[in-house]
């Protein structure tokens, strides 16, 4: 049984495409985030690769929760690399060094990115009223785990 969503098709075909922008960007952010974890060089701290471990867990779910909404919307997810990094604000970069240091910096610039995404386009994602969908629920959900990992990435950022 479908979920029953109260919102105009214009709004449904709104709130779908800036979803589909948020799933580019948790997916780069992502395979950033599994990137580090695969190569970073000062393994020497156990806690280093086990705090990326938890971050990419924690993307993945962020993730799957928002291909589901676009679902619950009506629309399909369009999961491809080449769309993810043609439709994502972040930037795929290459860093020659792999310490903790600049993975957490970078991945703290991307975490913070998002958050300016979310509040910034916050009435792309309401531009009419919901009509008691939860979509600015769902929204400040997401708004307010990227602002935890930010913050852990500050805290581990002064401790490395």
């Amino acid at each position: 049984m479908e979920k029953t969503i109260n919102l105009s098709e214009n709004n449904k075909q709104s709130i779908a495409n800036n979803l589909a922008i948020l799933l580019a960007d948790e997916y780069v952010l992502y395979t950033k985030t599994r990137n580090a974890y695969w190569n970073v060089k000062d393994t020497a701290v156990y806690d280093i690769p086990v705090f990326f471990e938890i971050q990419f867990a924690q993307l993945d779910d962020i993730i799957d929760r928002v291909a589901k909404r676009i679902r619950e919307l009506g629309y399909y997810t369009a999961a491809s690399l080449k769309i993810f990094s043609q439709t994502s604000h972040l930037y795929e970069t290459i860093c020659g060094t792999t310490d903790s240091h600049s993975f957490m910096q970078g991945l703290l610039f991307d975490h913070e990115s998002i958050i300016r995404y979310l509040k910034t386009n916050n009435q792309l994602f309401l531009n009419e009223q919901n009509n008691g969908d939860d979509i600015e629920d769902f929204i400040s959900q997401i708004m307010l785990e990227h602002e935890k990992m930010a913050w852990f990435l500050r805290t581990h950022i002064k401790q490395v």
